[in-house]
């Protein structure tokens, strides 16, 4: 079986993209990080999601980006609370970590090529999302004609890289209802950047609302537990 990393945070839009890589026929090593965010619940929601999905492999890489702060993710900042739709995506807010999807990315190049995967597997969205540079597909593509220079293997001519991003183009409603489809169990899944200890979602920062928006307009029961104040 073709082997794929797949990069999980174990929020909605890893597990849709985890489900999607299991069901084009993929072997799944399903990469984690633990790298300083606000909280480590997500990476219970990850090898959740992980062990219910049949990764092959799952790996929780331990890195500290709170040594460089700058996101209300990894130092003491604010997280954003009640934005209205039109602010969310204007602009880029303080929840976006500093080159965090082409570090992730690129510990996931590493194991790939060690793997001999042509393949990765990340998340993101350009449609219902928080404005962040590392989330558009000029990036995306700029990423994976470097890595395809970067490599023993693809300088050989062993490898030749492709990265995957399945959601693309899909609003957080198509990709609830292209997971839903696929059988995920979204009660496994966190999506919200401040929780309370138990897991419950703040409701309020922008993870939340647009998941919350995502299960009304894809008519999906949302399973999520809230806080309530």
């Amino acid at each position: 079986m073709t082997r794929a990393v797949v990069l999980l945070s174990g929020g909605v839009d890893s597990t849709t993209t985890l489900a999607v890589a299991r069901q084009r026929g993929f072997a799944t090593y399903a990469l984690t990080f633990r790298y300083g965010q606000r909280h480590a619940l997500e990476v219970e929601a990850a090898r959740r999601v992980a062990h219910a999905l049949g990764a092959t492999r799952h790996e929780i890489m331990a890195i500290d980006l709170r040594v460089f702060g700058g996101s209300a993710l990894t130092d003491d900042i604010a997280v954003p609370k009640h934005r209205a739709a039109a602010e969310i995506g204007a602009g880029i807010p303080v929840t976006y970590v500093p080159a965090r999807n082409t570090i992730f990315l690129s510990y996931a190049l590493a194991w790939a090529e060690v793997l001999g995967a042509q393949d990765i597997f990340i998340g993101v969205s350009g449609i219902d999302y928080s404005g962040y540079p590392d989330c558009r597909p000029e990036y995306i593509g700029a990423y994976e004609r470097m890595a395809n220079l970067a490599t023993k293997a693809g300088v050989e001519g062993r490898q030749k890289l492709t990265i995957h991003t399945p959601l693309i183009h899909l609003s957080k409603a198509e990709i609830i209802a292209e997971g839903a489809a696929l059988g995920v169990d979204f009660s496994l899944t966190l999506s919200c950047y401040d929780p309370a200890p138990d897991g419950a979602a703040c409701g309020d920062c922008d993870a939340c609302i647009l998941r919350r928006r995502g299960f009304q307009h894809a008519g999906v029961a949302d399973p999520t537990l809230y806080r309530v104040d």
